[in-house]
């Protein structure tokens, strides 16, 4: 795995990660009972995205690491994502047959 594709990799996890956490301990506008005139109920009281974002990283990095180690290790690797010749869509016997 060359650094670009590692560098992928922490973008697809930090983001799967940021949507996770923005969700936990969000508390509303409408849960504060202050809803500000303009905006939707649903919108966030107080953010605190620096915060999140330092969390994202942190928990990213920890799910990173070790998916990191498994593709490097040689456990996993493009062939076990391969589904065009995995389910014989591209023109090759399916494996054992």
């Amino acid at each position: 795995m060359g650094i670009t594709s590692a560098l992928v990799l922490l973008a697809v996890i930090w983001f799967m990660t940021l949507f996770v956490v923005l969700v936990i301990g969000l508390e509303t506008q409408g849960d504060r009972g202050m809803k500000i005139r303009g905006t939707s109920a649903g919108s966030p009281e107080d953010p605190r995205m620096g915060r999140r974002f330092l969390r994202t990283t942190i928990w990213a990095v920890a799910i990173w690491v070790p998916a990191c180690a498994l593709i490097l290790s040689g456990w996993v690797g493009v062939e076990d994502f391969d589904l065009f010749s995995r389910f014989g869509l591209a023109g090759e016997p399916w494996p054992g047959d």
